[in-house]
């Protein structure tokens, strides 16, 4: 959010804050919300640039078209296990898993003074 637009919002009363702090998440359970999206969000990616349907995936992880979106919604029912296999499924290495699961690397530069 812009913070001109945060500003605005608290000048007329409202509270600005994240999500989990709306929902009063631990920092772990924010972590392991934020995880799942990242999978969720990658799953789908993987599937349409593989052109394949929901259904299509279903039948590779042997599950359903209605599970599949579920998974690609990021609902709670589903697993962190099946949102891997399924990417597995797709032709994901566990280095590209990794990779989605990794925090961002944030670059280090070192300034000289005076």
């Amino acid at each position: 959010m812009r913070e001109s637009k945060r500003k605005r919002l608290e000048a007329k009363g409202w509270r600005v804050g994240s999500t989990a702090q709306f929902l009063s998440f631990s920092p772990e359970e924010a972590a392991y919300v934020e995880l799942k999206i990242k999978l969720a969000s990658k799953l789908r990616q993987w599937r349409v640039r593989r052109r394949l349907t929901q259904g299509d995936l279903a039948k590779l992880v042997k599950s359903s078209q209605s599970r599949v979106a579920k998974m690609e919604a990021g609902d709670p029912s589903v697993s962190l296990d099946l949102l891997i296999r399924a990417l597995l499924a797709l032709g994901a290495s566990s280095r590209k898993v990794a990779r989605i699961i990794a925090p961002p690397c944030r670059a280090t530069v070192a300034l000289r003074t005076g």
